[in-house]
């Protein structure tokens, strides 16, 4: 082995192995480990100088040990460290319990009694490598068919949708504590002073001109009545003024303009107008929109009624 792979190319490779791993095992963050914690720098300097000592005190005893040897010895010795990697003692003997395969001269105790125009056959036993792994097959689909038929572990089909069902809620958790990523589906109302304050700057800076600074409407609708062109509720309103209106009805999108958190103030606060009747308003324009609420049916009384009638 040593003949095989010399110190030069062993140490270097022994060595990048050990840091590589301890790079992948050491949480640093965005920093290299060895730099973050000197401690590893120290360990993988004391580290290479034990691999070069290794190899100089092995070089050491191999000559050493060469001179004690007598001349028979060191001709035995040089004749192996001559030999061919596939000459040597232990992977002829590898290779034969891998395959099993019988010497050419011996071939004829292997060929079978029939002969078809001249050409025959020869018994031989199937390799070991290739037996061993078709029982791992076996058991593998064993594993497999117990596990997933049977003790009804997921498949593909349903880590899959379990995965994106995490992931939902992964981001959706993001994008609560991240203002910059919310959308029509995570916001929420906000009804306190200072966001209504901020998102009447908003307003009055970017909407008024429109829908005048009383939310009474002028190019663009009222925003004080129950009428809505499309869909009220801060969900509604948020995704109008992220995405804009009807296509060629003046309305822009403000996306390019405004951040989310500032698009959620100001919906927020175009609601706070709901009911302010201002003078001169704009007649109404769209349908009466009222927020959808669902209702849970409790299912205990409806089998306690269901009970009662049959009986």
């Amino acid at each position: 082995m040593k003949k095989l792979i010399p110190s030069y190319i062993r140490i270097p490779v022994i060595f990048f192995s050990v840091g590589a791993a301890m790079e992948y095992f050491i949480d640093s963050g965005d920093r290299p480990a060895f730099i973050k914690y000197p401690m590893i720098l120290l360990f993988l300097g004391v580290f290479l100088f034990l691999l070069i000592a290794i190899e100089i005190v092995n070089k050491a005893v191999d000559n050493v040990t060469y001179h004690l040897l007598t001349e028979e010895q060191k001709e035995k010795l040089k004749q192996a460290q001559n030999l061919s990697f596939k000459d040597s003692e232990w992977y002829k003997s590898l290779m034969h319990k891998l395959t099993r395969t019988v010497p050419i001269d011996k071939e004829n105790q292997l060929l079978l009694d029939h002969d078809y125009d001249g050409i025959k056959e020869l018994d031989n036993t199937l390799p070991p490598w290739w037996v061993y792994s078709f029982y791992i097959t076996i058991v593998f689909a064993g594993i497999y068919l117990f596990r997933f038929h049977f003790a009804g572990a997921d498949d593909q089909e349903m880590e899959l949708q379990k995965e994106m069902a995490q992931a939902k809620i992964e981001i959706a958790e993001y994008m609560k504590t991240t203002p910059d990523m919310m959308d029509e589906k995570s916001v929420t109302l906000l009804t306190d002073k200072p966001s209504l304050a901020e998102g009447k700057t908003i307003f009055d800076t970017n909407c008024a001109a429109c829908h005048r600074a009383d939310g009474g409407g002028t190019i663009g609708p009222n925003l004080t009545d129950e009428h809505w062109i499309l869909g009220g509720g801060i969900k509604n309103v948020f995704h109008t003024i992220m995405n804009g209106g009807r296509d060629s009805k003046g309305m822009i999108s403000w996306k390019g303009t405004l951040k989310p958190k500032e698009m959620q103030k100001v919906a927020s606060y175009i609601l706070s107008l709901q009911g302010t009747n201002p003078k001169d308003a704009k007649v109404a324009e769209g349908e009466i929109w009222a927020e959808k609420v669902t209702t849970k049916i409790d299912s205990t009384n409806i089998k306690s009624d269901s009970l009662k009638i049959k009986n």
